[in-house]
């Protein structure tokens, strides 16, 4: 009698057991992804080294460095060595399809004849195309449907809604937390003069910076309007031109073993972070953890 109650209690927790597992949710990865390898990305967000001045907030004098002094040109290995743990087979940078003018600076360079440009472009992306003996470089900046629209409006037709919208298309303000955004930013650049390069890009590259990067386009500012004015400006420039960028990244065409970097100005990493965070076909690569990848 006692076996049989056993017996009875043991196929119901039998049973109990397979319905439960039944019923656990799955990682949505082992459908999405199953045995596939995702091509890994590392971005790399910057200031731009030659301060072209523009962005909407502008670094001041003092407070620019000169990327071709020796100790920057020391510093700018150190950080080269650091991003090469991550072994690029692509590099992508904030630059247009053709981006002929930085392959002919480089072979200038190569041959003695020029210096590097002083933007970021060249003196990181170039000089890992040429440490990796990669056999090009590709420029994938986009333009956003706000300012194309711009272009192709007809004069003569009456300003529609998006023509008052386009003033919003530079974010920052003078309400409380503009303020502290423009607060933050003088001292990020402050900092990017009295820290390595490597120390400014593990800074600039961190999680929270690049999330609170973000916020400045949503906390305040030209994004609180009457109506949803700054919402769909932010929409239409912003986000727009980053999800152009995104679809420039996915249209090159990649082998299965191929290594993505990623090198943009700061204030996109946000945007393309999340978008390759969404994505099942990529894998992230951690700015600030290249020192753990394997050899």
């Amino acid at each position: 009698m006692k076996m049989k109650v056993f017996t009875i209690v043991s196929m119901i927790f039998a049973i109990g057991v397979c319905h439960s597992q039944s019923n656990v949710f799955i990682d949505p990865d082992s459908i999405l992804i199953k045995n596939e390898s995702p091509l890994k990305v590392l971005l790399v967000g910057s200031w731009h080294f030659d301060y072209p001045g523009l962005d909407a907030h502008k670094a001041e004098s003092k407070d620019k460095i000169n990327i071709y002094s020796d100790d920057r040109q020391k510093e700018l290995n150190e950080l080269l060595d650091y991003i090469s743990k991550f072994k690029p087979t692509k590099i992508l940078v904030e630059s247009g399809a053709n981006t002929g003018y930085l392959k002919y600076n480089f072979n200038e360079y190569m041959d003695k004849k020029a210096k590097l440009y002083a933007n970021e472009r060249s003196q990181i992306g170039m000089r890992l195309v040429d440490r990796f003996k990669l056999d090009t470089i590709y420029g994938v900046d986009a333009w956003s449907l706000l300012l194309e629209l711009n272009d192709k409006r007809d004069t003569l037709q009456q300003i529609g809604y998006t023509d008052k919208i386009l003033e919003r298309h530079y974010f920052g303000g003078e309400d409380e937390i503009s303020k502290k955004y423009s607060e933050f930013y003088n001292y990020r650049n402050v900092m990017t003069t009295k820290k390595t390069l490597l120390e400014s890009f593990l800074y600039m590259n961190s999680e929270k910076v690049i999330n609170r990067g973000f916020g400045a386009y949503i906390a305040g500012g030209q994004f609180e309007s009457e109506n949803f004015e700054g919402p769909d400006a932010l929409s239409m420039f912003w986000m727009n031109r980053n999800l152009r960028i995104f679809k420039n990244i996915k249209d090159i065409e990649y082998e299965k073993d191929d290594r993505i970097l990623v090198l943009f100005g700061a204030g996109h990493i946000s945007i393309l972070h999340w978008l390759f965070k969404c994505s099942p076909e990529y894998e992230l690569v951690d700015f600030g953890k290249l020192d753990e990848l394997d050899d």
